[in-house]
């Protein structure tokens, strides 16, 4: 029989003791015991550790990775797991994560050592992915449960999942199934074994049974805690991303290092201006540089002010603002051709204050080097020495500037330090212009631009090109150069089509980076049924990814049938039908997605330099960082910084950037029943002899890339 008891400074000393740690004299007021806020993550290669790994790392939260596989890894032992720091108690981790819930050999020492540790501490652990069966709190699943595919299964959060981890959560945990012909997920289906202190969180019906079987649940047996994951997953799979951050949550009490937050912004390019139309016989874009010169006559695609109109009513209707990259000449341009009229500048105009604003050049002119359209694709043109010809400084400075002062004699509400240059231009682009145009960032600092926008599809990583620095975004595959839907599906099917279909073939020419259609989708049903699905998936993934890029459109995507909003409608509302409301959609405005990006990096590389030390003993909290590097964490709510509230509401937690006082952060904890250390629980026997876990199925289509469909 288990015996529950509070500590005594006798009980914690014995257990110092047996792990062997340094320990001094035991006395009555024995200190509280020091647990590090770093995750210990035991790695055997697998997809599962990966993703709980990417997870932290993408947060922001320390990580210690010890890969099994790995000769020369370190030895997890009692040395490893803690020791004593001026006089105190510490245990190094605040959590482990294991493949699943024992990858040693039987009886092995390390895992002896681990539960030992984590009796003594109070630390939890989280199986990865592991067999439903006894040892872990379950029925086996062979025979009393399922063990099987649960591709496109809707899973449930639990009453205790909702009032616990996953409280975020709106209740629902859909499984993805992307391809009919690829297995996706795998999972061990079962109910709690007799006896077992098993809670279910996340459960789904048992195919042929009445019944459900947990697939994610809380195991509580012999002094320790286990969250016991019986599905697998990769870090990019819907069902992961839902339930990542109750994962984390649980696994570190809600108080641990990083944060995370679901984030979406659309960037809308060219207002003002025209985008010029894909030709269906011709298969090209005349007026473009993918068209030979003279080739089709260009039939250019423009808002009216009724799509305004609509803009304004969906944006309303789902609480979210876009972003609009203008260019004042395509006004101008367009009042010098129709007598001094543009009633959709007009419209903008008046309602100005229910968008954000940012400068996209004055004309939209290409700001690398010089383009030789003669030839298709284009080339940089250069001099008789072969050097390149570059736009020049000024050029570039004249567009910016010139922009800038069209948009605020108009009263648009501007951050002039937002940059979007027409197709990224002056950054560079493959193969054509390997390197930025070196009059970039001159001109950049010349008109005090610090924030640049960057294409993520060829320029991911944050860098500096002048006084800015770059803002990379997602491009929406919904296409500039067609405003109808039949439009979009011939130019699709043209790109993801192979030659015996015919297609362009570009498809098979790059197989790394596109993928073929089976046959070419319909004229009719193309868009709705298979662009649209598709490309909501991309981006909802990217919204769940804790990633705060933003993503980008074209204002013809706004225009005739409005090709943009069946998108944009299928990611807002399915993030409605996943989340509780104390968890929205961040929309923020590019200088802001770029400071969040900024932030990121900077305690990235703190972190991975060791410059970062953070604990919690009781209920006090103590990070030290370099000055001048912002502090992320997340803490329950109640949690004080001196006097005041720290940070803000979030998804049931409170977190934000927070600036240390000289170099450290001090945080108060909202009282607790109990704190790491606080209990232990003493089992008639403390060894360690539960059998290895079996093997695990995992299906091919967790260990390659998802979604599965055309890509670009």
């Amino acid at each position: 029989m288990k015996r529950t008891i509070r500590t005594t400074a006798l009980a914690v000393g014995a257990l110092i003791a047996a792990l062997g740690l340094p320990a001094g004299p035991v006395h009555a007021d024995a200190p509280a015991p020091r647990i590090d806020l770093r995750v210990l993550v035991v790695s055997d290669g697998g997809p599962a550790t990966d993703a709980i790994a990417a997870e932290l790392e993408t947060a922001g939260t320390p990580v210690t990775e010890v890969d099994l596989r790995d000769a020369g890894r370190p030895v997890i032992d009692a040395g490893f797991l803690a020791d004593t720091v001026d006089g105190r108690p510490r245990a190094r981790f605040q959590a482990v994560v294991l493949p699943n819930d024992n990858p040693f050999p039987a009886g092995s020492a390390e895992m002896t050592a681990l539960a030992d540790y984590e009796r003594a501490y109070a630390i939890p652990q989280v199986d990865a992915y592991t067999y439903a069966r006894p040892e872990v709190g379950l029925q086996a699943a062979v025979g009393a449960g399922y063990a099987g595919s649960v591709d496109g299964v809707r899973a449930e959060v639990t009453e205790a999942g909702l009032s616990g981890p996953f409280g975020y959560l709106d209740g629902t945990v859909p499984f993805e199934d992307n391809s009919p012909t690829v297995g996706e997920s795998y999972a061990y289906l079962s109910t709690p074994a007799p006896g077992a202190d098993f809670v279910p969180y996340v459960q789904a019906a048992i195919p042929g049974r009445p019944t459900k079987g947990s697939l994610v649940g809380e195991y509580r047996h012999d002094g320790r805690r286990e969250l016991v994951v019986t599905f697998v997953y990769n870090q990019h799979q819907q069902q992961f991303r839902l339930l990542a951050r109750g994962i984390v949550e649980w696994m570190t009490g809600g108080v641990h290092l990083g944060a995370g937050r679901n984030y979406f912004a659309v960037h809308v390019d060219d207002v003002f201006a025209a985008d010029d139309r894909w030709d269906t016989e011709l298969n090209c874009t005349p007026g473009d540089v993918d068209c030979p010169p003279g080739e089709g006559t260009p039939n250019p695609i423009r808002m009216v002010p009724a799509d305004v109109d609509h803009a304004l009513a969906w944006q309303q209707n789902r609480d979210f603002t876009l972003d609009l990259a203008y260019n004042g000449s395509g006004s101008v341009d367009h009042r010098e051709d129709n007598g001094g009229a543009d009633p959709l500048a007009d419209r903008f105009v008046a309602e100005r204050n229910r968008f954000r604003w940012i400068n996209h050049t004055y004309t939209h002119a290409f700001l690398g080097c010089r383009q030789d359209v003669t030839v298709v694709p284009w080339k940089c043109a250069t001099d008789p020495d072969g050097s390149t010809q570059w736009v020049s400084r000024n050029e570039i400075a004249d567009e910016i500037a010139t922009n800038r002062v069209w948009g605020e004699s108009a009263g648009l509400p501007l951050v002039n330090q937002e940059l979007v240059t027409g197709e990224h231009s002056g950054l560079k682009v493959a193969p054509q212009q390997p390197e930025d145009n070196p009059n970039l960032g001159p001109a950049l600092t010349d008109t005090g631009i610090t924030w640049l926008a960057s294409d993520n599809s060829r320029d991911p990583v944050q860098r500096r090109v002048g006084s800015a620095t770059t803002v990379p975004r997602y491009p929406m595959n919904v296409f500039y150069n067609a405003g109808r839907a039949a439009e979009q599906v011939d130019e699709y099917n043209w790109i993801y089509t192979s030659r015996a279909q015919g297609g362009s073939g570009i498809c098979e020419d790059n197989p790394a980076t596109s993928t073929c259609l089976t046959a070419p989708l319909d004229p009719e049903t193309g868009y709705a049924e298979h662009i649209v699905p598709l490309e909501t998936r991309i981006a909802l993934g990217h919204v769940l990814s804790n990633d705060p890029r933003p993503h980008f459109i074209h204002q013809s995507n706004l225009a005739e049938d409005r090709t943009a909003y069946p998108v944009l409608d299928g990611v807002l509302e399915g993030y409605a039908a996943l989340f509780a409301d104390s968890a929205p959609v961040v929309n923020l405005r590019m200088a802001d997605i770029g400071v969040e990006m900024q932030r990121r990096a900077a305690w990235r590389n703190a972190v991975d330099a060791g410059q970062v030390t953070a604990y919690r003993v009781g209920d006090s909290v103590t990070v030290r960082a370099p000055e001048g590097v912002a502090v992320t964490a997340t803490m329950p709510e109640g949690t004080l910084r001196g006097g005041t509230a720290f940070g803000d509401a979030y998804a049931g937690a409170l977190s934000g950037w927070t600036p240390t006082s000289g170099g450290t952060l001090a945080l108060t904890l909202p009282s607790t029943p109990t704190a790491p250390g606080d209990k232990v629980t003493l089992p008639a026997d403390t060894g360690t002899d539960a059998p290895t876990a079996p093997p695990t199925r995992v299906p091919p289509g967790v260990t390659e890339p998802v979604p599965y469909g055309a890509r670009r």
